[in-house]
């Protein structure tokens, strides 16, 4: 009797190594098909300026799945932050004055939480309602996209023009004075 069931453990270990890498598998594949799909144009998928922003999916705090070339045609102001970090706290009413003010001219604003260093998704919403953000907020609860973006620094912020291509990236806090500058200079 202990012997099937010590198989029956290793049975149900070796299916979650093969889902895991199985997994694993599909979401490089799912990558490698964007970066194709983004060589054709002749500009490099990549995180600097110039090239165009790695697509990336991941669901909002109500989970909602939304996809970075969903919003192609849009030019997107792409930020990276935490709860817990002081520089974002002081940026994020930058950002949803800059959300309100540019939400009816092609702009879309998108945060993505760091969710994988948070103590708990109910201190992130306790952070929104603080500071009475409106704009989506997306999660990265397995450091999925922060890895895909290297992201090293926190608040990161990418311009991301209507073709995709990054036109500026700040890392740090930057002021509302900066996202229009940097906004506005884009197509």
């Amino acid at each position: 009797m202990k012997n099937i069931r010590n198989m029956l453990v290793g049975v149900f270990l070796v299916g979650l190594v093969v889902w895991g890498v199985y997994d694993h598998l599909r979401e490089q594949n799912e990558l490698k098909f964007q970066e194709n799909e983004d060589v054709i144009s002749g500009i490099k998928i990549g995180i600097h300026e110039g090239e165009i922003a790695p697509n990336f999916k991941l669901s909002s705090l109500d989970n909602e799945e939304m996809s970075l070339t969903e919003l192609k045609g849009k030019r997107v102001l792409l930020n990276f932050w935490a709860t817990w970090c002081p520089p974002c706290r002081a940026e994020m009413p930058h950002i949803e004055k800059f959300h309100e003010e540019y939400k009816d001219q092609n702009v879309v604003v998108i945060g993505i939480n760091l969710s994988y260093t948070e103590d708990s998704i109910e201190d992130v919403l306790t952070f929104l309602r603080k500071y009475n953000v409106t704009f989506p907020i997306l999660k990265d609860e397995k450091a999925r996209v922060a890895d895909l973006f290297a992201i090293r620094s926190y608040p990161t912020t990418y311009m991301i023009d209507t073709s995709g291509v990054i036109r500026q990236k700040f890392q740090g806090a930057i002021t509302y004075d900066t996202m229009k500058t940097s906004m506005d200079s884009m197509n």
